[in-house]
């Protein structure tokens, strides 16, 4: 019988394509999620049965016990940008992990890929950057042969970076950003996943940082995508004690309203992370450790960001007949 890999989160964003890539190899994997039915499309990544999305709560012992019998490895793609509800980040990020760590380890599963983040650091005063830390700490005590990956910001069709700064970019002449001149390597959504499969099988553990073949400065990313999309935008820095004061207003609303009213815009601790520089560090190992060449944003961006541009699809071929109509 073909082997087994258990994905905590494996319908996200990154998930998908560890278990995308994860069928191709031929393994059997378990999608564990919370709300299995809007998971179905796993399913397509393999023949009949061979991807199968199974409820899973990562709070609770018993659920994340169950979710892996049977299992030759784990991955736990878990994590949070903002805190709602029960979902804090020391449950999911910290105590999550170490939770899927230690029941791994109880089971006898000797394989296991975390999914951090680049600046994960348990003396940072924002709660994202140390529970990632603390979740890294605890999967090393449980499975010190483990792989934990450390990206910069992950952009792929799917992504909701690019993605929501473009939907931003299609109302007003501005575009406002937090953080104009820090620092970004953003990598490719698949390289990412390419490297988590090479923790599974067993042929890479460590810590990785990984960051795309160019560093970017969060101004120049964007007006990039503005030249992907065809627009013309302002991009406008706010500055940090502004910025901290919208935060500020953003939580307070959402916590008045018992989290009915979701602060979708940006949240005191994104701040935080957003006054240091997102790129790998220096003497870390890396994409180049692993031998992957890492994809560049300007051969992919394109595929998936014509859908903002002023006429969408067909924004090339008015373009096109323009041209002709001017010669």
């Amino acid at each position: 019988m073909s082997k087994l890999v258990t994905i905590y989160g494996g319908s996200g964003f990154v998930g998908r394509y560890i278990a995308r890539r994860m069928a191709k190899e031929g393994w059997r994997v378990r999608v564990a999620v919370r709300r299995p039915n809007e998971a179905i499309f796993v399913k397509t990544y393999g023949v009949v049965g061979q991807v199968e999305p199974v409820l899973c709560n990562i709070r609770d012992d018993a659920s994340v016990a169950s979710v892996m019998k049977g299992a030759d490895a784990v991955v736990n793609c878990v994590g949070v940008l903002a805190e709602a509800g029960k979902n804090t980040f020391d449950a999911v990020q910290s105590e999550g992990a170490a939770r899927i760590a230690r029941l791994a380890a109880e089971a006898g599963i000797t394989r296991m890929v975390q999914l951090s983040a680049i600046g994960a650091d348990a003396d940072s005063d924002s709660e994202y950057a140390r529970t990632k830390a603390e979740g890294e700490a605890a999967v090393l005590e449980h499975q010190p042969d483990a792989m934990i990956l450390r990206p910069s910001v992950v952009f792929g069709s799917e992504d909701s970076f690019f993605n929501r700064f473009a939907g931003m970019a299609r109302f007003g002449p501005v575009l406002p950003v937090v953080g104009a001149n820090t620092q970004f390597q953003p990598v490719y959504v698949d390289d990412v996943a390419q490297a988590a499969v090479m923790g599974v099988l067993g042929n890479a553990s460590g810590v990785y940082e990984l960051g795309g073949p160019v560093k970017m400065s969060f101004r120049e990313l964007m007006e990039q995508m503005l030249q992907v999309i065809r627009r013309r935008r302002l991009v406008l820095n706010i500055p940090f004690f502004a910025a901290r004061i919208m935060a500020f207003s953003f939580d307070m609303l959402q916590a008045a309203s018992g989290g009915l009213i979701k602060n979708g815009m940006v949240t005191r601790d994104q701040v935080k992370n957003l006054a240091n520089d997102n790129v790998v560090s220096e003497g870390a190992q890396t994409f180049e450790t692993l031998g992957i060449a890492p994809v560049t944003m300007a051969s992919v961006l394109p595929e998936y960001l014509w859908r903002f541009r002023p006429s969408g699809q067909y924004d090339a071929i008015k373009e096109s007949a323009s041209n002709l109509r001017s010669s």
